[in-house]
C-alpha cells in the first residue's frame, strides 16, 4: 500500500487502488467468516476476549484523541507518545489520515471530500478508498510535516502496524501454544481490526445521513448518540463540524464521549493542557461553508500559522 502523500495532478480520473481493495478484502473475510468460524471450531479463551477489549480501546483512542483531535484539530496538547497510538488501528499513518480528515472539513460534501456522502452510504462507508485519490491532499494540512514525530511515524508506519498484530498473537503463544496464538491473533488481531475499521467508518457514513442537526445545517454532518458508543464519543459530528477545535465532540455533560473524558482526565493529572471549548450556545445557521483550501484557523487553529513561517507566506 502506497503511503506517501498523494500528490499527482488534479485532473479528476480515479484508478483502482489494488493492493488496497485486497487488504480490505481480506480483513473484511476474516471478520465476518474467518473469526466466527475459528471460535465455533476452537472456541475463545478470557485471555482472547480481554486482549481484544483491550486493542479495540487503545487503537479507537488512539485515532479519536491522537490522531482526531490532536493532531488534526489541535485541541489541546499532549505528550508525543498519544500521537501515535493510532498505529494499531489500521487506518494509516497519523500525516495520511490527518491530511485527508482537514481535506473532508474543508470541502465537505463536495468533490474533493474524501469520504463524500452525497455518493451514497456505502461510498462514504468503504467505497471512497477503493480509489486512488487525485487530488492533492497535502496541501489541506501543511503543518503536519513541520511535525517530525508525525513524519518518523510516518516512515515506520508499517512496522508499527504489523507490531499490533504481532501482539495478541505472541501473547496467545505464550498462554496456550500455537492454537492460543492463532486464536488471541484472529479476535483481538483481525477480528478487532474489523470492528475499530468499521466504527470509524459510520462516522463517515451513517453520521452525514442519519441523525439530528442540532447545531448546523450548512453541510450534511448529524449527531448521533448510538454512533458515539462504538467510536467512543465521535458520533456527536454535527457539533463537531460546527466546532472543530472543541476538544469535545459531544459537549454536554450526559454525551457519551470517552475520548473527552480522558482527555479531560489526562488535564488534571497534568499529561494535558491547552483544552480548547467552544460555546455551544452558538449556531452556525444555515448557509453552505466552503472555506479555501489554505484557510484551517478554524480546522486546526490560527496557532498553526504563527508556528509555520513558510506556510503563513504561502497564505499571504
Amino acid at each position: 500500500m502506497d503511503h506517501s502523500l498523494n500528490a499527482g495532478a488534479e485532473d479528476g480520473r480515479r484508478t483502482l487502488d489494488i493492493p488496497t481493495i485486497g487488504l480490505f478484502a481480506l480483513v473484511t473475510s476474516t471478520g465476518l467468516i474467518g473469526v466466527p468460524l475459528f471460535g465455533y471450531v476452537h472456541g475463545y479463551t478470557r485471555l482472547d476476549w480481554a486482549l481484544a477489549g483491550a486493542l479495540y480501546l487503545i487503537s479507537g483512542l488512539g485515532i479519536t484523541v491522537g490522531y482526531h483531535r490532536m493532531i488534526s484539530h489541535r485541541s489541546f496538547r499532549c505528550p508525543d507518545w498519544v500521537k501515535v497510538a493510532g498505529s494499531w488501528a489500521t487506518e494509516n499513518s497519523a500525516l495520511k489520515w490527518s491530511a485527508s480528515h482537514a481535506r473532508h472539513h474543508a470541502r465537505v460534501d463536495q468533490e474533493e471530500d474524501p469520504y463524500n456522502a452525497t455518493k451514497g452510504f456505502w461510498y462514504s462507508h468503504c467505497a471512497w478508498f477503493f480509489t486512488k485519490n487525485p487530488y492533492r491532499t497535502e496541501r489541506y494540512a501543511p503543518w503536519l510535516r513541520e511535525d517530525r514525530l508525525v513524519m518518523w511515524q510516518h516512515r515506520w508506519y508499517v512496522p508499527f502496524l504489523l507490531s499490533g498484530l504481532a501482539l495478541p498473537f505472541l501473547v496467545g503463544y505464550i498462554s496456550n501454544g500455537w492454537i492460543g496464538g492463532v486464536g488471541c491473533f484472529m479476535l483481538a488481531g483481525a477480528g478487532r481490526t474489523f470492528l475499530v475499521l468499521n466504527s470509524t467508518f459510520c462516522i463517515n457514513s451513517v453520521c452525514h445521513l442519519w441523525g439530528s442537526q442540532p447545531y448546523s445545517r450548512s453541510n450534511s454532518s448529524r449527531d448521533s448518540w448510538w454512533v458515539s458508543l462504538i467510536t467512543l464519543g465521535e458520533g456527536y459530528h454535527n457539533y463537531h463540524h460546527t466546532f472543530p477545535r472543541d476538544y469535545r465532540n459531544g459537549p454536554q455533560w450526559y454525551n457519551v464521549d470517552p475520548s473527552k473524558w480522558l482527555i479531560y482526565v489526562l488535564s488534571k493529572i497534568g499529561l494535558a493542557e491547552g483544552l480548547v471549548r467552544c460555546n455551544p450556545g452558538g449556531r452556525a445557521g444555515i448557509r453552505p461553508r466552503h472555506p479555501m483550501a489554505g484557510d484551517f484557523s478554524d480546522i486546526a487553529g490560527e496557532s498553526v500559522a504563527a508556528a509555520n513561517p513558510r506556510w503563513q507566506q504561502k497564505r499571504s
